[in-house]
C-alpha cells in the first residue's frame, strides 16, 4: 500500500490576533509547535506523509483553490474561536469536501463543547452528574440556587481547557454567585453554567479506539488545597512566583478505576465520540463519581494527559499517538 497523505489541521498559540477586551485566557486551547511535531512524527512512524495544513481558515483556502483534494485523511485538532460551533469548523469543511477525518464529527464536537447539553445526555444514559442551572446577565440570583445549596461552581457554558475558571469560581454565598455570573456573561459573552460543587478528588480518563473503545489508566488531578479547584485551571492565572503544595485527596483502588473506566467509555459512546476523547469526573462525599465534562479534542501536547500516559507506560509520545492514528485509519478503512 502506498503511503497516505495525512493532513494535520491545528491552531497554534499566537495564530489569531488578540481582540480588544478579550479575556487573558482566550487562546489557552491552542497548541504549541511541539504538539504538531508529535502528530507529524506519529504519522511518519506509520510510514505515511504528514501535511501541515494549519488552522481552519488555511483549510478553507486550500479547499477553495482545490489544493486539499490530494489528502487521504485529516487529523483535526483545531479549536477555532468564538461560538459554540467553533470546534466544528474543520470537520464541516472536510465533510463538504469528502475528505475523511480522524476524531469526532462536527455535531459531537459542538454538542460536547456545550456543557449543559452534554450533561443532559450523559445523565439520561444513567451516569451521575452534578445539579446544574443556567444564568443569563442580570438574572435573579434567587432563581439560580440549587437544591444542595452552597458551595456552587460557576463557569462558561461552552468553553474548554478550564477557560474562565478562577479561584473565585467556587462561590459560597449569593453575592459571590452574582459576581461570578456577571464576570462570565460579560467576559465570555455566553451564559454562565452553575453546578453543585463536588469537593472530592478529580480524575481524568483518556479513551481511545472504536472497536471497542477502551479507557487508558486514570490520572488524578492535583487540586488547590484551599478552593479544591484543579491546579491545572488556576496555575496559568497565578501571580509570578506563586506556588502551592498540590492536594491529592484520592485513593485510586482497582474498583474505583474500573468504575471510572466504565463510565468514561459509556460517556464516549453516548456522545458518539470517535477515536479519542478525555473525560473528567469528580467524587462526591460518598465516593460516587460524577461526570463533569468530556473533551473530544484533548491536547496531544507532550506535557498533557497523552504525554503523561505515554511516560507512565514507558513509551514515547509519538508511539502512543501512532497507535491512536492507526485505530482511526482502521475505522476509516484506510489501514
Amino acid at each position: 500500500m502506498s503511503p497516505l497523505r495525512i493532513g494535520i489541521v491545528y491552531d497554534l498559540l499566537g495564530s489569531y490576533p488578540a481582540k480588544t477586551g478579550a479575556p487573558a485566557d482566550s487562546d489557552v486551547e491552542y497548541e504549541p509547535e511541539a504538539t504538531v511535531a508529535a502528530l507529524a512524527g506519529a504519522v511518519e512512524r506509520l510510514g505515511h506523509r504528514a501535511v501541515r495544513v494549519g488552522n481552519p481558515h488555511a483549510l478553507l483556502a486550500l479547499l477553495g483553490k482545490g489544493e486539499a483534494t490530494g489528502l487521504d485523511a485529516v487529523w483535526n485538532i483545531a479549536e477555532g474561536y468564538g461560538s459554540r460551533n467553533r470546534e466544528a469548523w474543520a470537520p464541516v469543511l472536510l465533510e463538504m469536501a469528502g475528505i475523511p477525518a480522524l476524531g469526532s464529527d462536527a455535531l459531537t464536537l459542538s454538542l460536547t463543547l456545550d456543557k449543559a447539553w452534554a450533561v443532559k445526555l450523559v445523565a439520561a444514559a444513567g451516569v451521575p452528574v452534578p445539579e446544574q442551572a443556567l444564568a443569563m446577565p442580570g438574572q435573579d440570583v434567587e432563581k439560580l440556587l440549587l437544591p444542595g445549596g452552597f458551595p456552587l461552581f460557576v463557569k462558561p457554558r461552552w468553553e474548554g481547557t478550564a477557560k474562565g475558571i478562577r479561584s473565585s469560581s467556587r462561590v459560597a454565598d449569593r453575592a459571590a454567585l452574582a459576581r461570578e455570573v456577571a464576570r462570565i456573561t460579560r467576559d465570555y459573552d455566553q451564559p454562565a453554567l452553575i453546578e453543585t460543587f463536588l469537593a472530592g478528588p478529580e480524575y481524568t480518563l483518556t479513551v481511545i479506539g472504536d472497536d471497542p473503545p477502551r479507557a487508558l489508566p486514570a490520572l488524578q488531578r492535583a487540586l488547590d488545597p484551599t478552593t479544591r479547584i484543579g491546579l491545572h485551571a488556576l496555575e496559568p492565572h497565578a501571580p509570578p512566583g506563586h506556588s502551592v503544595e498540590p492536594y491529592l485527596p484520592g485513593t485510586l483502588d482497582r474498583a474505583l478505576e474500573a468504575d471510572l473506566a466504565d463510565l468514561a467509555v459509556r460517556v464516549h459512546r453516548t456522545l458518539e465520540c470517535r477515536d479519542f476523547s478525555r473525560c473528567d469526573f469528580r467524587l462526591d462525599d460518598a465516593g460516587v463519581p460524577h461526570f463533569l465534562e468530556i473533551n473530544p479534542l484533548p491536547t496531544f501536547a507532550p506535557d498533557g494527559s497523552f504525554g503523561i500516559l505515554a511516560e507512565l507506560a514507558g513509551r514515547d509520545l509519538e508511539d502512543l499517538l501512532a497507535e491512536v492514528l492507526a485505530g482511526g485509519l482502521a475505522r476509516l478503512g484506510l489501514d
